[in-house]
């Protein structure tokens, strides 16, 4: 199934694994969300974790990709989430799920990396969830902490 993307973390556009893994690999890429989710902060990279509330969502971008390199792209992006279909020690699951576009608020069927069941169950319970649902918005208002010094 050749579905586009939906990207919420630092695979975004100015995001750092942007440049590394989607640039010119792509033909659109647009503002888009995921309605009924959260994000979680993580080490350095969000969580989506499905909820059922209604008012909650995660803002990212769709990203389509171009369709010479739709299967690399597929495989990269699998090895970047290490995620392996069936292997239950993924920290993300790829799954198909509806996303609006932002511009004229029609639905997509995309693939959506989401925190795998265990990790979801830790989350629910002891993660920070990032208010308004936008890891950018949050990397802006917060800058990440200085770099600890080398000691080599």
């Amino acid at each position: 199934m050749t579905l586009p993307f939906f990207v919420y973390g630092t695979l975004r556009p100015g995001e750092p694994n942007h440049d590394l893994f989607l640039r010119g690999h792509t033909l659109r890429e647009e503002p888009a969300r995921l309605p009924r989710a959260l994000l979680y902060d993580g080490p350095g990279y969000p969580y989506l974790v499905e909820e059922g509330e209604q008012e909650a969502a995660v803002h990212g971008d769709l990203v389509t990709a171009r369709p010479e390199a739709y299967a690399q792209l597929l495989a990269v992006l699998d090895r970047l989430e290490e995620y392996t279909p069936g292997d239950p020690r993924n920290l993300y699951e790829r799954v198909a799920r509806e996303v609006t576009r932002g511009a004229d608020g029609t639905a997509v069927r995309a693939w959506v990396y989401v925190a795998a069941p265990p990790v979801a169950a830790r989350l629910r319970v002891r993660g920070r969830i990032i208010r308004g649902g936008d890891w950018t918005a949050r990397r802006q208002e917060s800058p990440p902490p200085p770099a600890a010094p080398h000691t080599t």
